[in-house]
């Protein structure tokens, strides 16, 4: 496990929702509402739990696999995970050190998840082995822009943030498509900066 990473994370915590604002949960919701009513009836995995913010938009009676490089993030979440209507189990986990068997998932849903994981196409191809071949991959995600001025902004922005908390400037979409996935759809939600991107495993 990334000693390092889980520190960071466990640091923040405590004041978590308040960092990542209710403000910007309630504005998102409606989208990630919709991304996460694509939740079929099999095997899912989510990433990252974080304090279960996303938990009242998941849709009721299925079957999910939550996990977070944080224990305290996983702790915090305790009251949301048990008020879940269906199956929910949260585990402390790298992404980049599964213990999960090849193929195990059906669907792997993330959210705001990418911008933090270290070595973010490693990461992706480790979901990969654990997503069954042709399984779908959704994720809602903010990463940087393409344009001017946020471009340079974010990219200013990312030397400070990365040490709290989040990258700001990270190229998921292309990371994604570097991992082996095949890019389905990528809708923008706000600008070019938050959205949500459907790829299959293509392996």
């Amino acid at each position: 496990m990334d000693d390092v990473t889980r520190r960071k994370w466990d640091k923040v915590a405590r004041n978590f929702e308040v960092m990542a604002g209710y403000g910007p949960e309630k504005r998102w919701a409606p989208y990630k509402e919709e991304l996460f009513g694509k939740m079929g009836d099999g095997n899912i995995l989510f990433l990252a739990l974080g304090t279960g913010l996303d938990i009242p938009v998941f849709p009721k009676g299925k079957n999910i696999t939550a996990i977070d490089i944080s224990q305290k993030m996983i702790d915090q979440a305790q009251e949301r995970l048990e008020g879940y209507d269906g199956q929910i189990s949260a585990q402390q986990v790298d992404v980049h050190d599964m213990p999960f068997e090849d193929n195990s998932f059906d669907q792997v849903f993330t959210s705001c998840t990418f911008c933090s994981v270290p070595n973010p196409i490693d990461g992706l191809k480790a979901l990969q082995r654990v997503l069954k071949p042709g399984g779908d991959l959704y994720m809602f995600e903010h990463t940087g822009s393409r344009y001017f001025p946020f471009r340079p902004m974010m990219n200013v922005m990312t030397m400070l943030t990365s040490r709290l908390g989040p990258d700001m400037n990270r190229t998921t979409v292309e990371n994604v498509k570097a991992a082996g996935y095949e890019l389905k759809n990528v809708t923008h939600v706000y600008l070019d900066v938050v959205k949500t991107i459907h790829a299959t495993n293509a392996a």
